[in-house]
């Protein structure tokens, strides 16, 4: 079947915690310093959400600015799927707790799972529904609380993360109009899902007593051997994603990648042979807030006015599972 439309985004939102964690914070609590961790990941504060607040109260407000952005009501929303690791409850779906918060009863809501990667992975979902002229208005959300599931006193891992979400509402539109998601590139390799993951058992051998002394409800990371495949997977395929849409690293107006790392980001800038200059960065401020991490740069880089009319940005991430996926759009 030729597809006769494509997907635009017609409006962004975001929403960070009013609590700020910063790197002279965690000195009173581990073994580090402030400086120890801006050198070796280049973040210097953390949003934590407050009690009260979770992946769905977080999504539900991105959301309902996305909204307010694309000028129109929850009652015109075909589907929300809410991408996050850090779900409310097992179930139902934090996606149904957003969709009961915003009223958009006219609707399908669900969540999907690829961690870092899962708004880029949603975005290719979303992406086909409005191709195919399935759906007309679509909300896309990621959100995560990840101070919940991080050991505090692990310094390897806790140091990293962050809470926030970040929401696009795409709008199905002719395929004839030349702005929208161009592609998007997306992969998995189950045979690295040891180097980030949360090790206890759910599903596997039931929530047991071991598996919480053992601390294994927390995130568990091989630092060293998640950088190598991080870069190269992810240099790997933004390249897939120019070369398919026969565009160059000059016509890109802004890299707008995953959030994890700076070191990460700045060594796939460098195989790019891309300047630092035109690379979205916001890690300083909320460190690696996973799903949501895409999103909320493409919500301030919009906003602040480092995407213009007419831009091209190319979005970049690598996530547990191991998944990583890039996509390009068109402004």
């Amino acid at each position: 079947m030729t597809n006769t439309f494509k997907a635009v985004v017609a409006g962004t939102g975001s929403y960070l915690p009013e609590k700020i964690l910063t790197n002279k914070d965690l000195e009173k609590s581990l073994d580090t310093t402030d400086v120890w961790i801006t050198e070796r990941t280049g973040i210097s504060e953390r949003r934590i959400a407050a009690d009260g607040e979770s992946a769905s109260t977080m999504a539900a407000k991105a959301g309902k600015q996305a909204l307010e952005a694309g000028g129109i009501s929850p009652d015109d929303v075909d589907l929300i799927i809410v991408c996050t690791s850090s779900p409310d409850v097992l179930f139902p779906s934090t996606a149904c707790f957003v969709q009961n918060e915003l009223q958009a009863f006219n609707c399908a809501a669900y969540d999907i799972s690829a961690v870092c990667s899962g708004f880029v992975f949603g975005l290719s979902i979303v992406e086909q529904y409005l191709k195919n002229g399935r759906y007309e208005n679509i909300l896309l959300i990621g959100s995560e609380v990840n101070s919940r599931i991080v050991d505090w006193t692990d310094r390897s891992t806790c140091i990293l993360f962050g809470d926030g979400a970040g929401a696009l509402l795409l709008k199905r539109v002719e395929q004839e109009n030349p702005l929208g998601i161009l592609s998007t590139h997306i992969y998995s390799d189950g045979r690295l899902s040891d180097l980030i993951c949360v090790p206890g058992g759910i599903g596997r051998t039931g929530v047991n007593k071991q598996d919480i002394d053992d601390k294994k409800y927390f995130i568990k990371m091989s630092g060293n051997a998640t950088f190598k495949v991080a870069v190269k997977r992810m240099t790997d395929v933004i390249r897939e994603a120019l070369e398919f849409n026969e565009l160059s690293m000059e016509e890109v107006g802004l890299l707008v990648p995953h959030q994890a790392n700076q070191r990460i980001i700045n060594a796939v800038a460098e195989r790019l042979n891309y300047p630092m200059e035109k690379v979205f960065m916001n890690i300083h401020k909320y460190g690696n807030t996973s799903g949501a991490s895409i999103p909320i740069g493409i919500n301030e880089a919009k906003r602040s006015g480092r995407i213009q009319p007419g831009d091209t940005s190319v979005l970049g991430v690598v996530g547990a599972g191991l998944t990583w996926g890039s996509a390009v759009i068109k402004w």
